[in-house]
């Protein structure tokens, strides 16, 4: 008898340890092209996750003013962010980053200075005039990670996906197989215009959940489908939600057909499409799928992912 109380004992803690209640964070829109009342909209993204631990900032918007103000309006505490995911090299999602370091370093030592990045972030791009193009609103692009370091950042440069919180996973690198390259054409990786740059530092952040991956991208210039098949490949369960930019805007009604049939059957359940994803776009996703209102969002500053996995849509929305 004793033998059977432990044994059920055991079988309830199991439960309890692997079953985990809804999300371990609460996800904000800070950054995107539309903006409630008091907020600044602009063409970037950045997102806040808040857990009971610790607060981290996906990629940090465009002028290096606006997550600060945004942050601000909605009453966010960016002096606990310690951790930074910046989604790819691009200056509308690498603009603010100096900027928070500098202004919360002050107030917290460790604030903004563990960043994470993809392989190919720091490699400096060329557009097809010659000119040079690198992240932060800086054109050289290893004067940007001076710039950085000399503030007291330090950057984690993945090959391949890491843990770097409790349920929370960064990419890294995310594999080609089906989508090639999805984003603009024009730059390229040397001065001599001979090797044209697919953006290969793209990468997202997955938050597991019991219902299975929320996947969060900046634009998702390595395809959504590719970077849900790479968080499937850490853990096979569904793509439950999905937020943020995944550059569809320009995509014809073929791409948009298949990507949806691929996520609808994979999973797909909530949708916060925003920045570049394209308004046409998301909502025919989520009619293709079968997304009521309820799951569907296009993002505004202020728009929430709840921790039981509830939409607020701002109220611009």
């Amino acid at each position: 008898m004793e033998l059977l109380r432990v044994t059920y004992k055991i079988k309830i803690l199991t439960l309890l340890i692997s079953c985990n209640i809804y999300a371990d964070y609460q996800i904000t829109v800070l950054a995107t092209n539309i903006s409630n009342y008091g907020g600044y909209g602009e063409w970037s993204f950045s997102a806040l996750y808040e857990s009971d631990k610790e607060s981290i900032l996906f990629d940090t918007g465009f002028h290096e003013d606006t997550v600060l103000h945004n942050a601000k309006i909605l009453g966010k505490d960016l002096s606990k962010v310690n951790k930074v995911v910046l989604s790819h090299f691009h200056s509308d999602h690498t603009g603010g980053l100096i900027k928070l370091r500098k202004t919360y370093k002050n107030i917290n030592k460790n604030a903004f200075s563990e960043v994470f990045v993809a392989r190919g972030f720091f490699d400096q791009r060329f557009y097809k005039d010659g000119s040079k193009e690198g992240p932060g609103n800086f054109k050289d692009s290893s004067k940007f990670k001076q710039k950085a370091e000399e503030e007291g950042i330090k950057f984690i440069i993945l090959d391949d996906h890491m843990m770097i919180s409790e349920n929370l996973y960064v990419t890294g690198t995310v594999e080609r197989t089906v989508e090639k390259y999805n984003g603009p054409m024009g730059f390229f990786l040397d001065e001599k215009l001979t090797i044209p740059d697919i953006i290969k530092d793209d990468q997202s952040v997955g938050m597991l959940t019991d219902k299975g991956w929320i996947m969060m991208s900046g634009c998702g210039h390595s395809g959504i489908i590719n970077t849900a098949k790479k968080l499937q490949s850490i853990k096979n369960v569904p793509v439950y939600g999905a937020i943020g930019g995944f550059h569809l805007f320009k995509a014809n009604n073929e791409i948009i057909s298949k990507t949806a049939n691929w996520l609808g059957n994979n999973g797909l359940t909530k949708f916060m499409g925003g920045h570049c994803t394209g308004i046409y776009a998301a909502e025919t996703i989520a009619e293709i799928i079968g997304i009521p209102r309820e799951n569907l969002s296009h993002t505004a500053v202020g728009s929430v992912l709840t921790k039981d996995l509830k939409i607020i849509r701002s109220s611009v929305e």
